[in-house]
């Protein structure tokens, strides 16, 4: 398996979300990020860890318990409403990020605004292509930008999900981001991706790492 250049998170590694996604392999698997996942590098799969040719380990793979908590619904309107106060259009700690980055007209543009009860959403129109991976990393993102404050940058650390279907080509989705709890430098978050229809697609538990700037 290969983490290519475009699907980066952090500039000269993936994306957290979509490289767990690519490593779950469509599994239900918890993966925990152990380094950044390298691009454009073979990896393989040992004894439910991802490895460098030189043996290093990326990540670690262990059955998912199940993800007991949605974040609530809001309609796509409201969604759009709420990017338009997307922090990361001020100030993004990764403005390349294939997910989130305002800098990066190829990627996901999903923009994750706040809503007065502290949870985030944002609008996504899926596009051509979509495979698992990319519901990964939808769900990603939506979620750090609920701890993500004062400038203060996280990355992903450990994240589960569950898909209940992969939305289609061009569907208007919304994804919706919650803070669950935080000590110290990890915060626990939820995110839920929801159809056009408004149906839940896929729902995520994930531990994000608070790291120096």
């Amino acid at each position: 398996m290969i983490i290519e250049a475009r699907f980066n998170g952090p500039p000269g590694s993936g994306n957290g979300g979509y490289s767990a996604g690519v490593f779950a392999g469509g599994g239900a698997w918890e993966v925990t990020l152990r380094v950044p996942p390298p691009l454009d590098t073979p990896l393989t799969p040992t004894d439910s860890k991802i490895q460098t040719p030189d043996g290093a380990v990326v990540a670690e793979l262990a059955p998912a318990t199940p993800i007991t908590v949605a974040v609530p619904p809001i309609g796509y309107a409201d969604a759009a409403d709420a990017a338009t106060h997307y922090p990361g259009f001020v100030e993004h700690p990764f403005p390349t990020c294939y997910v989130c980055g305002p800098d990066r007209p190829d990627g996901l543009r999903v923009f994750p605004g706040p809503l007065v009860d502290g949870t985030t959403a944002a609008p996504w129109t899926v596009p051509d292509g979509v495979a698992e991976p990319m519901v990964w990393a939808a769900l990603d993102c939506p979620g750090g930008w609920a701890v993500i404050q004062g400038g203060r940058p996280y990355v992903l650390g450990r994240i589960a999900v569950r898909i209940a279907r992969v939305p289609d080509p061009g569907e208007r989705c919304v994804v919706r981001g919650a803070l669950a709890e935080a000590e110290g430098r990890k915060a626990l978050v939820h995110t839920t991706l929801y159809g056009q229809d408004g149906d839940e697609v896929a729902r995520s538990r994930a531990t994000w790492i608070a790291i120096a700037r």
